[in-house]
């Protein structure tokens, strides 16, 4: 990927940046706490990292955070891993996720859509009043601070109640979505041991109703910690036995007792996607979520009471949890619950017009199967509110941002991010006072000293090298559950810098302070001494038109050669005859690089994902240098293990 786009896609205009929220945050900390009152965002950037301590502490003054008990300092111990952040300090996320209830009862907090696509409000002191009747049931049914409660649940308003009631009681969150079978969500609950369970009996996803009450009832039967389940009749099915009702639970009038835990105090489990073994259970502190999503939602996503917030995604995945602090900002949050492209691709474009979203985010991959479908989203909705467009999941690739730019409009901050589960936060993204570059993320977060690494630790400008964090982040993970003296949490990020968190992505800083993000860091194609990220061959060969999706592998081989084959997954209608594969070949010898030509194209039945909608890469590299299917991949967690057969067989046959 080329680092030459010296004309931007898109810049905000002085009006724009007059408005942010971060420029008046940047006044505000130079009157108060000394930060650079000119230089814009990268002289507040620089400050923010040279000046950690300080910089968070304005964060919590400006976001006027209440601590219970004061903090001593911003950071005790420093170093990673293992930073403590404002030691004995307490608070309560939940607390803070339902302030604006006393400011606006009436007006909504969330917005439920289904795949009817009718939105559904429910209101600030609505969803005030079922957080304090549940917290209060949980307290009643013996859930203590720091016992674990587990949701089997869709992206509905009963999760969010059930998330926010868990944190007022000062419990531990976590949750899967419901297209996750047992084995995968056993493979996640079993290792937090969680005493409470809500769940539903199914869900609706392209148009089907999914029953789901077998899998309850393994997982009750798994779950030998569970003291109760509680059952939410989304197919308006009975209770089973045993099992209390969503509605009994949700029904009083109790005022929510938030209860004021450590900073430190676990607030949720997330988990790694688990492709290679046991996923990690990953777990974030209700003060570090706290600060870290006011930063990320209310600087550099600009959100406020006056803002709607639309992400699609599943219970199942961190920008879930994400997408629930939204509330910390006093902003409405627009939850679907249904497929991402039913009853057409460009379903998501409908709900963001229906629902009136004024920040709108996605997967990189919907926006380039809307391009290819040949989706037009502002001709077909009225999409004016939409203040920015978002992605993650993997990079936007150039062709994407043109895309948006053309389709939506030209007057449309396109925010490319990048973070992970780890941090449950972006380290490079949106900020709405840059202009966008095609191709590229806008900058490095506030806070986040992220740099790209060469292998000895050296930092590079405007090369490839590994991302890296040199400082702590309040979401960094306290500890990994189940992980007594921390070895897993320390393999996992900082053994090959010590005390810097390596996060295993490909990265370019350019000399003008944006990011280009290049794929996984450990699915490297090194063709010769030359690396590439496999982002950047997707990019290029799923602009055919004939391409629906790749998947490239670079094997080392016993003998010291190297060997790429490119998997394509066609189009219907399309065939790999000799004009497509010259085009293939053409298309990376032009547009990257001829050693990264791949040694041979191979057509797929298709691409295997994570249940996230990740392509699995390392997993399918092993499975073709012969390592045996059960050891390569963890069955659970991909989302058609039937596909996985295909590179089994084209292993054995190699061999």
């Amino acid at each position: 990927m080329s680092t030459a786009n010296p004309q931007p896609l898109w810049q905000p205009d002085p009006e724009r940046i007059a408005k942010a929220r971060i420029t008046r945050f940047q006044a505000w900390a130079s009157a108060h706490h000394g930060a650079p009152a000119e230089g814009g965002y990268p002289a507040l950037h620089r400050w923010s990292v040279d000046q950690l301590d300080t910089f968070w502490k304005a964060v919590t003054e400006w976001f006027d955070v209440r601590f219970s008990t004061p903090c001593t300092r911003v950071l005790g111990d420093r170093g990673m891993p293992g930073a403590q952040w404002f030691p004995g300090a307490t608070l309560n996320y939940a607390e803070h996720a339902l302030r604006a209830a006393a400011d606006r009862p009436g007006e909504p907090a969330l917005v439920h859509v289904d795949e009817t696509h009718e939105p559904q409000p429910v209101t600030w002191s609505e969803l005030r009043r079922q957080v304090g009747s549940l917290a209060a049931e949980l307290r009643a049914l013996g859930v203590r601070p720091g016992d674990r409660i587990s949701g089997y649940l869709p992206n509905v308003p009963q999760a969010v109640v059930a998330l926010l009631a868990t944190a007022a009681v000062g419990a531990v969150w976590t949750s899967c979505a419901p297209d996750f079978g047992a084995r995968s969500v056993l493979d996640r609950f079993q290792q937090v041991e969680p005493v409470v369970l809500f769940t539903v009996d199914g869900y609706r996803y392209g148009g089907k109703e999914h029953d789901r009450r077998e899998i309850v009832g393994e997982l009750r039967r798994e779950l030998p910690t569970l003291r109760a389940v509680v059952h939410i009749p989304l197919l308006g099915t009975e209770a089973p036995d045993g099992a209390l009702d969503w509605s009994a639970l949700t029904s009083g009038n109790a005022e929510p007792v938030f209860e004021q835990v450590p900073f430190e105090h676990p607030l949720w489990v997330l988990y790694s996607s688990g492709t290679t073994g046991l996923p990690k259970a990953i777990v974030q502190s209700q003060g570090g979520i706290l600060l870290e999503h006011l930063k990320q939602l209310g600087l550099h996503c600009d959100l406020g009471p006056e803002d709607r917030f639309f992400w699609y995604t599943s219970t199942g995945w961190m920008m879930w949890n994400f997408l629930v602090s939204g509330l910390l900002t006093g902003t409405t949050i627009v939850l679907y619950d249904g497929s991402p492209g039913y009853p057409d691709t460009g379903a998501q474009w409908r709900i963001a017009d229906r629902t009136g979203a004024t920040l709108y985010g996605t997967s990189a991959a919907y926006v380039m199967a809307c391009r290819k479908a040949g989706v037009h989203p502002a001709r077909d909705h009225d999409l004016s509110k939409i203040q920015c467009v978002a992605t993650t999941g993997s990079p936007l690739p150039p062709d994407g941002f043109r895309w948006l730019h053309d389709e939506v409009r030209e007057d449309l901050w396109i925010a490319s991010v990048s973070g992970g589960t780890d941090v449950c936060s972006c380290f490079a993204g949106a900020v709405p006072t840059l202009p966008v570059h095609t191709g590229e993320l806008q900058a490095p977060g506030l806070g986040t000293d992220l740099q790209s690494w060469d292998p000895s630790g050296k930092p590079l400008v405007d090369e490839v090298g590994e991302l890296v964090v040199t400082n702590p982040m309040p979401s960094m993970p306290i500890h990994f559950w189940n992980d007594p003296d921390g070895s897993r949490y320390h393999d996992s990020y900082f053994d090959t810098y010590p005390g810097v968190w390596r996060h295993g992505d490909w990265i370019t800083l350019t000399s003008r302070g944006t990011v280009i993000i290049h794929g996984r860091s450990d699915s490297t194609l090194n063709r010769q001494g030359v690396r590439m990220g496999s982002a950047d061959i997707y990019e290029v060969v799923e602009r055919l038109p004939e391409i629906k999706e790749s998947l490239v592998i670079g094997i080392e081989q016993p003998d010291g050669g190297y060997w790429m084959p490119l998997f394509v997954h066609l189009a219907p209608g399309s065939a790999l005859d000799e004009a497509l594969l010259n085009r293939i070949k053409q298309a990376i010898r032009e547009q990257l690089s001829p050693r990264h030509v791949p040694d041979e194209v191979i057509e797929v039945p298709g691409i295997p994902h994570t249940l996230t909608g990740k392509r699995i890469e390392v997993p399918v590299k092993r499975l073709l240098q012969g390592t045996p299917l059960e050891k390569a991949v963890n069955p659970g967690s991909i989302d058609n293990l039937a596909l996985l057969g295909f590179y089994e067989e084209l292993a054995r046959k190699r061999a």
